[in-house]
């Protein structure tokens, strides 16, 4: 249920830079490992939302697959399940998230006077 706490930040954030604006697209980047069910996080922005400029927003999100890279070879792979070990050298303990922990707002749309302005 972590998403309702997620779609609380991402109305805050999106309030603050619309500045009074209304909003009709709210873009994300949804990294595999942060865990986030889409449809339950379109749920919850949905009610968070209500009340604010992101009221008729719609959500869209890009799912950033989990890659790893060993620190000692450099090699980096993707991953389905969180398995820590380099496939090639068995770097246990030097391998590092290369990508898939992001949750950030990418791009926020505007609508102002007729037309829409992208931020």
């Amino acid at each position: 249920m972590h998403e309702l706490s997620l779609s609380s930040a991402i109305v805050n954030t999106v309030v603050k830079h619309a500045a009074g604006r209304p909003v009709s697209l709210v873009s994300l980047r949804i990294g595999a490992l942060r865990q986030v069910v889409p449809d339950t996080l379109d749920f919850y922005f949905d009610f968070v939302s209500r009340g604010t400029v992101c009221e008729h927003a719609r959500l869209e999100h890009e799912l950033i697959p989990a890659r790893l890279r060993c620190a000692g070879c450099e090699r980096e792979w993707e991953i389905e399940l969180p398995i820590f070990m380099c496939p090639d050298c068995g770097g246990a303990g030097r391998v590092e998230v290369a990508s898939g922990d992001e949750f950030e707002v990418e791009s926020i749309e505007i609508e102002e006077a007729g037309c829409i302005a992208q931020r």
